[in-house]
C-alpha cells in the first residue's frame, strides 16, 4: 500500500505523522525511495524506505467508523495480566511494537487497572503514559477532536472496562490469568 504526500500515518510506537515528502536516497549504489514523515507528537522527521514500510508497520490511521469500536474495545472486560512483571512486560512491549492500535489499547486497559491496584514499575509507568498517548492522539486525528475531548471519554471507557472486570467472580478472574501464561 502506498502512501501519498500530506496523508497521515501511524508510526509504530510514536504515533500519528504526516508524510511530507517521496524522495530518493542514494544508499551504496542504489537509489531508494524513502517515505519522510513528520510525527505530530515532537515534530521530529523519520526517514522509511518505501520498500520496508509495511515491515515497520506503517499504516493509516484507523477509520472514523473503528472510533467506536475502539472505544467499546477500552470499555470491555479484560483477563487479569499476567503476575509476573518480566513476563507481563514482555507481551505488553511485542504488543506496543505491533502498531495494531486495538493491541496498544489492551496495554492501556491493563497498565490502568493494574496501576489503580498499585504504583507501577519506572517502565510500566512510562509505557502506560506511552499506550495512553497513542491511543488519545489517533483518537483525536481520527475524529477531528482536540485530545481534551476524547481525554474524558477514553477515561470513562477504562473506568467502565475497571467495573466489569471487578464485578466478575474471582474464580472466573483466576482463570482467566491462568489462562493467559
Amino acid at each position: 500500500m502506498g502512501f501519498k504526500v500530506g496523508q497521515k500515518v501511524v508510526y509504530p510506537n510514536h504515533g500519528i505523522g504526516t508524510i511530507e515528502q517521496i524522495e530518493q536516497k542514494q544508499i551504496g549504489a542504489t537509489l531508494l525511495p524513502f517515505y519522510t514523515l513528520r510525527l505530530a507528537a515532537n515534530n521530529s522527521l523519520v526517514l522509511v524506505p518505501v520498500s520496508n514500510a509495511s515491515e515497520v508497520g506503517l499504516r493509516a490511521p484507523i477509520s472514523s467508523g473503528e472510533c467506536d469500536m475502539l472505544f467499546k474495545a477500552l470499555a470491555d472486560d479484560f483477563s487479569s495480566p499476567v503476575n509476573d512483571w518480566k513476563d507481563r512486560f514482555k507481551e505488553f512491549s511485542d504488543k506496543m511494537r505491533t502498531g495494531d492500535i486495538f493491541e496498544v489499547a489492551e496495554v492501556l486497559k491493563h497498565l490502568t487497572y493494574l496501576s489503580n491496584l498499585k504504583p507501577l514499575s519506572f517502565r510500566e509507568q512510562r509505557m502506560l503514559e506511552r499506550s495512553r498517548y497513542l491511543v488519545v492522539s489517533e483518537l483525536a486525528a481520527v475524529c477531528r477532536q482536540p485530545e481534551c475531548n476524547i481525554d474524558p471519554r477514553v477515561d470513562e471507557a477504562l473506568a467502565r472496562a475497571r467495573a466489569k472486570h471487578d464485578r466478575r467472580p474471582v474464580r472466573t478472574r483466576a482463570a482467566g490469568a491462568a489462562a493467559s501464561h
